[in-house]
């Protein structure tokens, strides 16, 4: 795969036809090994199950849709649909994650139904919908992480301070919802997460920051930790989504956003002694100066909202997301491997820098290279395109296998441990924001497109819009 890579960027192949390749190589290898199973185990070429789907399954199919949809992929996009006509069935005795469901699979399939206007995808969207809408039935109406769709009983993680739900779960089903009213005329959906809204405005914020843990029976906020990277990072990205999704009407969703990151840099945003801006954890008012990979989206989320920035404070988003951007490409230029670690540390001397083991691995996450398109796209300075084409260069070389992509247990050590998983976002987020890395800026364009936090692109709601749609039950 290194030979092809030299050929093609000798033969100057636009990158964007590469990352098309990396797909079908992914898409391939899924079909061949795993079809119609949640995920690809590309070194023992068989199915990979994961217990956030209960026995839901087509995980890779539903996430792909979309990308096969944008990349052309014709006849891909063909054998997708009939896979979901014949058999993606929730009728399933299982308990799901509520969000991983609705990220992957309700936004999977609005996505492909907005794109390609296939009436089975909204129908089997709202069909979802409808079967999550227990997981609300608690007595502040924050819905649980865990739900059995069959009989409707929901809970929490076991772990998760005190019985709570965790901002970046209840916080991430916004965008969904909202399009799952739009689509089916039934008010219902965007009622709940509007209540979820309700709830968050009415409670206190230590320092204007939101705690990870809210508790769904008391209403009251669970342990103080505080993160923009894993249980919180999407809740922020949907307050300014939900805002440009609603075309700049939702001012609630603005006001909260803009709220948000203020406290985050009086509070969180620090710089190293080297120069790298980095994003603290922060637990009951003391820092933890580590920075996980999944914070790395927060580069591309504050350029993005740099257009509507209070007090003229654009150029200062701007210059926030491509300070993050430079901090998150360092992370990847320090390894070995050049791709980033699950999380990279500012203390003892070190770096951006992963110092514990059970933080080196690479599982073919999307948030760095997101980043890197969202500040190509406000900013067109060509560096992002070249970090970009060296996150390619690297996942060809370590990630690529003759049965697909997988992720990596230690980006430090020259040699290759694979941990065996072909994540179905690696085919949703991290290959499509590749793709729309090399690819024009007319290609789904930012004022009429968001993209859920799993990459799928929902279409901005005009005020015109109304509900147009409202007969289509």
């Amino acid at each position: 795969s290194q030979y092809l890579l030299c050929f093609l960027l000798n033969q100057h192949y636009n990158p964007a036809f590469v990352s098309l390749q990396m797909m079908k190589h992914a898409w391939d290898n899924y079909k061949r090994y795993a079809w119609g199973l949640n995920e690809l185990k590309p070194i023992s070429k068989q199915g990979h199950s994961s217990n956030l789907f209960g026995n839901i399954q087509g995980a890779t199919i539903v996430d792909a849709l979309d990308t096969l949809y944008i990349m052309e992929m014709k006849e891909e996009f063909k054998e997708a649909k009939e896979w979901v006509e014949k058999n993606l069935d929730f009728n399933v005795n299982a308990e799901i994650s509520v969000f991983e469901v609705n990220i992957r699979f309700v936004g999977g399939l609005l996505s492909a139904y907005y794109l390609s206007g296939e009436e089975i995808f909204r129908k089997k969207a709202v069909e979802l919908g409808e079967k999550l809408l227990p997981a609300f039935n608690t007595p502040t109406g924050i819905p649980w992480a865990l739900l059995n769709i069959k009989s409707g009983i929901g809970r929490n993680w076991p772990w998760a301070s005190g019985g709570s739900s965790i901002l970046a779960e209840f916080g991430t089903l916004h965008l969904e919802f909202v399009h799952l009213s739009h689509l089916s005329g039934n008010p219902v959906f965007a009622e709940k997460v509007m209540n979820i809204r309700k709830v968050l405005s009415r409670l206190d914020k230590p320092e204007g920051l939101y705690p990870n843990y809210l508790n769904p029976s008391s209403g009251q906020w669970g342990q103080h930790h505080v993160s923009i990277g894993g249980l919180g990072d999407s809740f922020y990205e949907y307050l300014l989504k939900a805002w440009l999704m609603s075309d700049k009407t939702d001012e609630e969703g603005k006001k909260m956003y803009y709220d948000a990151v203020q406290a985050i840099e009086t509070h969180l945003i620090r710089k190293s002694s080297g120069g790298l801006t980095y994003i603290a954890e922060w637990k009951g008012g003391l820092l933890e100066h580590k920075m996980g990979h999944l914070t790395c989206f927060a580069g591309g989320m504050f350029a993005l909202g740099a257009d509507g920035a209070p007090n003229d404070k654009t150029g200062h988003h701007i210059e926030l997301g491509a300070e993050i951007a430079r901090t998150c490409h360092e992370s990847y230029d320090r390894t070995s491997m050049k791709l980033g670690p699950e999380a990279f540390r500012f203390d003892g001397g070190v770096e951006a820098i992963a110092t514990r083991q059970n933080e080196k691995y690479y599982i073919l996450r999307p948030e760095v290279i997101e980043t890197y398109m969202y500040m190509w796209r406000l900013t067109h300075d060509p560096k992002y395109r070249q970090w970009g084409w060296e996150a390619v260069e690297a996942l060809e070389k370590h990630c690529r296998v003759d049965g697909g992509y997988s992720g990596l247990r230690d980006v430090y050590n020259n040699h290759e441990s694979h941990d065996d998983v072909q994540q179905s976002f690696f085919l949703s987020e991290t290959l499509k924001y590749l793709y729309l890395l090399f690819s024009e800026d007319d290609l789904l364009p930012f004022e009429h497109w968001v993209f859920n936090t799993e990459a799928h692109p929902l279409p901005v709601l005009h005020k015109e819009d109304g509900n147009k749609e409202e007969n289509q039950k």
